[in-house]
């Protein structure tokens, strides 16, 4: 390989390739040091790699969705290309300065490739100059808004001195792919809601807001009871003129569906659930949500239910364990992983030593990593050494489900939607707020009375959170 080829370099976890997702650069740019060259998606993440030199681009060697082995040069610099001086920032020194960055920054690196040119490392490593952010590197490939955007709303996200360097270019619409969804299953345009995200970017809550002031506009206008919103159309299959599509087995699917394989068949799968009155958690929610002490971070059933199982870890400690074999390896600490569902797939990021945080520090340890995961920004070193993992399938409005284990973990806790049902209190029928919780453990660890002590004490919480203050 020439010197002033850049090849993909080893981003660790001993992955061996990766794919191709966007290109932040065409032929022509001039490429600054630690500037976003591309993102890449591995078997475990997404990845940006930022430039290691600087230089003018000459040619992509290689396309969007191709998946190439770790070594294979896949863009080509003007000339013969200029490694980065480490004392900037760059090159495979910038891990070591970095070593000490919180947890909550974007990510961390694990290795450095041992080309020569190919000392591009994870985002964020570096400190000679600022790093561009994986939002303006999409915004930059982002689809124009349509052209019924009103015209004043254009020359507003353009003023004479030209955009910020970090918001959307005139015509373009920042959203995340959830909030387009939403917002094509409402029938709205994105052009037409008014952003309050950060970098003008448009939020789930702007769409509702935007859903919900349609039929108020159209009573202030004298159609009172009249939406002038255009209804969805109803659902149809995208087909593209085929009865079948063929999609490729890669990136987290592969590897969810061989740590599933290898899971459901090597560890004996045994569940436990019961039904729970959870009135008092979703009381107890509801003045956490209205609390000071709380004010900003995100509070929701999930976290009594990340706090009770650490909880109830502490009383049944074996089911905080892993399967060797030859032994039972148990934990004296918890990291707690959260199962997230992700426009990737799924992930499961884990709280390291959740048993040692408050309410609040695991609130806003929850909102970042549940954050993070949803923007694709997850890193590999985040899913790694989990020792216990929770599921709230209540979000999709299901009651409940046994979930698979993690592998090397004892224990998956799941919890169901929470709904108002008829409950007997004190002999009589009133209506309650309901969930089922429960889970999956591995039989070779522990047994039938630890499981169910478990899964008791964890709906004990739920029932009662005054637990907690124990």
């Amino acid at each position: 390989m020439s010197n002033n080829e850049f090849a993909l370099p080893d981003v660790g976890e001993g992955l061996t390739e990766a794919e191709i997702v966007t290109w932040a650069v065409k032929p022509g740019d001039e490429l600054h040091l630690n500037q976003v060259i591309c993102e890449i998606e591995t078997a475990k993440s997404l990845v940006e790699l930022p430039s290691p030199f600087e230089g003018v681009v000459a040619e992509l060697l290689v396309d969007i969705g191709t998946t190439v082995p770790v070594g294979t040069p896949i863009l080509r610099m003007q000339g013969e290309g200029q490694d980065a001086d480490p004392a900037s920032g760059g090159g495979a020194e910038a891990p070591a300065a970095q070593a000490a960055a919180p947890a909550a920054a974007p990510a961390a690196a694990e290795a450095s490739g041992d080309d020569d040119n190919s000392g591009a490392v994870l985002v964020g490593y570096g400190t000679g100059g600022a790093v561009k952010s994986r939002r303006g590197a999409r915004q930059a490939a982002a689809p124009a808004a349509p052209a019924q955007a009103p015209a004043a709303q254009t020359a507003a996200a353009a003023p004479a001195t030209g955009p910020a360097p970090d918001a959307p270019a005139p015509g373009k619409v920042l959203a995340k792919p959830p909030v387009r969804k939403l917002a094509k299953d409402l029938g709205i345009n994105l052009a037409s809601v008014t952003p309050t995200g950060a970098h003008g970017q448009v939020l789930r809550d702007d769409v509702l807001s935007h859903a919900s002031a349609a039929p108020a506009a159209a009573a202030g206008a004298g159609l009172a009871g009249v939406s002038t919103a255009p209804r969805p159309a109803a659902p149809q299959f995208t087909t593209n003129g085929e009865r079948e599509e063929r999609v490729p087995v890669k990136g987290i699917r592969k590897v969810v569906a061989q740590a599933m394989v290898e899971s459901k068949f090597s560890a004996p799968h045994t569940g436990v659930y019961v039904d729970i009155d959870a009135t008092r958690t979703m009381e107890f929610v509801k003045r956490l949500k209205t609390s000071g002490s709380f004010e900003g971070v995100r509070v929701s059933p999930l976290l009594i239910m990340a706090k009770a199982v650490t909880w109830a870890l502490a009383r049944n400690p074996e089911i905080n364990s892993a399967w060797a074999d030859t032994e039972i390896v148990r934990r004296n600490y918890v990291n707690l992983g959260i199962a997230a569902a992700t426009p990737r797939g799924l992930v499961v990021p884990n709280i390291k030593d959740a048993h040692l945080l408050s309410l609040r520090e695991m609130a806003q340890a929850i909102e970042t990593l549940t954050d993070r995961a949803r923007a694709g920004l997850t890193q590999p070193a985040e899913m790694q050494q989990g020792t216990i993992t929770i599921t709230n399938v209540g979000v999709f409005g299901v009651d409940f489900g046994l979930p698979i284990l993690n592998p090397g973990e004892t224990a998956i806790m799941a919890m169901g939607s929470i709904k108002e049902k008829p409950w007997v209190v004190d002999g009589e029928v009133r209506p309650r707020m309901v969930t089922t919780v429960g889970g999956s453990f591995d039989h070779r660890v522990v047994d039938g009375d630890v499981i169910s002590n478990f899964v008791a004490d964890v709906a004990s919480v739920l029932e009662e959170p005054a637990l907690l203050l124990d």
